[in-house]
């Protein structure tokens, strides 16, 4: 009798994406806003010496700017000066990190344990490799449905 073929697990490194966009600590906040509307995406990774250091969503900024700003009838200069702010003030410190040979099912577990949205997938010394976000968890399970 034939043996059903069991598929492999995919890896972290199959489904990660590999063009990432960094910031630095001192950046400010105005240009990864302008980064964010520029490449459209939701996450960017900010590094120290070559190491991940942070991670900055585009909610983080859109909570730290005034909502003021931008608009000519309302904006003062403290709305203008949330713009001057650094990387370092909004970032979350210590993201939660995977490596490229963790399986999909171990990232799932890290998203839903940490309560995060992106993994930086970061090699033994902590260099960036790429990202994995729910969006390419989500892209996985459509691209290989699980069948019962």
């Amino acid at each position: 009798m034939p043996q059903p073929s069991v598929q492999p697990s995919p890896l972290v490194r199959d489904i990660m994406t590999t063009v990432i966009h960094t910031l630095h600590l001192d950046d400010s906040v105005h240009s990864a806003a302008q980064l964010f509307e520029k490449e459209r995406f939701h996450h960017v990774i900010v590094l120290d010496k070559h190491r991940v250091f942070g991670v900055v969503s585009d909610r983080d900024i859109l909570k730290s700017v005034s909502p003021f700003v931008g608009n000519p009838m309302m904006e003062r200069p403290q709305d203008l000066g949330t713009l001057r702010k650094r990387i370092h003030q909004i970032m979350t410190r210590k993201p939660v990190t995977i490596g490229p040979d963790e399986t999909v099912s171990a990232a799932a577990e890290k998203f839903l344990s940490h309560r995060v949205s992106c993994l930086p997938v970061v090699d033994e010394q902590g260099a960036i490799l790429g990202i994995v976000t729910i969006r390419d968890l989500v892209g996985q399970l459509v691209a290989s449905p699980v069948t019962a």
